[in-house]
Formats: C-alpha cells, structure tokens, sequence
C-alpha cells in the first residue's frame, strides 16, 4: 500500500470516528436559530403604524410590525449621521426604488411621515423630523431590544405617535 492511500484511509477513518463521538457523547448541539419563525404582518417595511411594547406602550413599528427607532446624535429635520458601520447596526429604514412615499398605517399622524436624502442616493423615512431605523436582533412585533441602547457613538430611542423620543430604560 502506498504512503499517499495509507494517509487517506486514515484520514477517512478519523473522520468517521470524530462524527461518531460528535453522535454519541450526549452533548446536545442548540441552534440560535427559531424552529418557528416569528409572525411578522404583512405590511411594507417603509408603512410605518403603530403597535405595543410592553413597559413602553404604543411606539411606532414598520409595516412588519417590527420596532423602529431614532437616534440622539442625528438632528431632528435634517439627513441620517448614521452611515458605514452604524448603518450596518442600524438599517435605515428605507424607500424601494420606484416608491416615492411612505405609507401612513393606522395611528400614524400623516402630517409627521416624511423622508429625508441619504448619501448613498436612497431615501429614508422619517417621523416628526427623525430618521427611523430597525434594529436587527428584534425579531418579532412587540420586542424593543434597542431602547435605550448606547451603541454606534449614540443612544437609541423608540418613539411615540406623537413623534416623541421615549426615553425610558428598555422594558
């Protein structure tokens, strides 16, 4: 037998042995992942309404149902200071190519939904002069993980129909 088909058959049999002790230690393996996933709504994501967050009552949310925020270092009434990396954090909540408006759900002060340039010529959806963003580790409608969150050179706040920052700790 040569030394390259030795080496091989060792190789193959070491393999098989590591994916049986992997079976049979009793360690169980969890993925991070949901078997379920969650049930979002069925609106766009640049419709921004309004929906529940235990500890912080009625915030705005996309039309997913997910929790949008603002951040304290942009200035209210002008373009997003978040880009590169905190824009990767903290997804602007944006307008697809060919829509020119944000939808206005149910709760929604009409007057207060606007949009605002971004950099990268695409358009972000603001509320009572703040660009709004998601944060990705909210997975579900009613989850809030951000609020009050310092991160990206700033802090992060839900906001109410009113258009107001609530700046209470997260629930």
């Amino acid at each position: 037998m040569t030394s390259g088909r030795r080496t091989a058959i060792a190789a193959g049999a070491l393999a098989v042995a590591l994916v049986a002790a992997g079976c049979s230690n009793g360690t169980s393996i969890s993925s991070p992942f949901s078997s379920k996933p969650p049930v979002l709504l069925h609106g766009p994501e640049y419709e921004i309404t309004t929906g529940s967050v235990s500890g912080l009552g009625t915030v705005l949310v996309d039309g997913r149902g997910l929790t949008v925020y603002m951040y304290a270092t942009d200035v209210r009434g002008r373009p997003s200071r978040c880009y590169d990396i905190c824009a990767v954090q903290w997804p602007p909540v944006v307008l697809p190519p060919a829509v020119t408006r944000p939808v206005a759900g149910p709760g929604i002060r009409t007057p207060l939904l606007g949009t605002a340039p971004r950099t990268d010529g695409s358009t972000q959806v603001t509320y009572n002069g703040w660009p709004l963003y998601l944060w990705p580790p909210d997975k579900a409608p009613g989850q809030a993980t951000g609020q009050a969150l310092t991160n990206a050179g700033g802090l992060w706040y839900v906001l109410s129909p009113a258009g107001k920052p609530i700046v209470t700790p997260s629930p």
